[in-house]
């Protein structure tokens, strides 16, 4: 059975209605990163913090997968499959997707601001501002903030290098170290791409084919033509 691995970005979630980075209108344009964002946000205005990824969990949890969540978890029919996303949502999981290595954090879970290992389930949307994990400490989002490290990159490059298809979707490629992701895969593996935009300088080595159309729209359409092509 053919390993496909699957890159997404925020093109995928934009398809379900969250907003996006890239959003001229969207939430984000409200706040400021180095207001919502930071370890440095967090202690200067730990309220502002906790208020700002309340709004987001409370706007993930009213959204639903879309086609191409769906279409995704589909291929784990035909293919052995891991999904690396950029995505904070649950949209990959509650579509159907089994393994789902969340690079920059999960926005359905909380952390200890003491040991950055414990990590709990939030009931709900709503973390208090003075919810304290099982060691006593405060809690904090579990999300990677601007300036802090990704520490699930070196176990992404592994998949990503194991590959023998590999999918990308919805991703700028414009946010390292996550999109440097498409060059760990070895130089024979076809690497597909859907999105509207090709990103400029994106760094894939064997693009074998490039689909201009949103997630929801082109997904789909990717799926069915590797069922029919790689399926053993």
């Amino acid at each position: 059975m053919k390993r496909v691995v699957v890159f997404t970005g925020a093109g995928v979630s934009a398809d379900s209605g969250i907003a996006t980075f890239r959003d001229s209108d969207g939430l984000w344009a409200n706040y400021r990163i180095e207001d919502v964002c930071t370890p440095e946000a967090l202690v200067r205005n730990r309220a502002g913090v906790i208020e700002f990824y309340n709004i987001r969990r409370r706007e993930v949890l009213a959204k639903e997968p879309n086609a191409g969540h769906y279409a995704l978890a589909r291929l784990e029919e035909y293919f052995d499959v891991d999904v690396i996303t950029q995505n904070i949502d649950n949209l990959h999981e509650r579509a159907g997707s089994r393994r789902v290595l969340h690079l920059h954090g999960e926005i359905t879970k909380l952390r200890s601001e003491r040991n950055s290992d414990l990590i709990v389930p939030i009931e709900g949307w709503e973390q208090k501002l003075d919810q304290r994990g099982p060691d006593g400490a405060l809690l904090r989002p579990h999300i990677v903030f601007f300036g802090e490290s990704v520490p699930m990159f070196d176990r992404a490059t592994q998949i990503a290098s194991q590959a023998d298809i590999m999918v990308v979707v919805g991703s700028s490629l414009a946010v390292y170290p996550a999109a440097s992701l498409v060059r760990y895969v070895r130089p024979e593996v076809p690497v597909y791409l859907v999105d509207p935009n090709l990103p400029q300088g994106h760094g894939i080595r064997n693009l074998k084919e490039y689909i201009p159309l949103r997630s929801a729209e082109g997904t789909p359409l990717l799926v069915d033509r590797l069922i029919e092509e790689y399926k053993d």
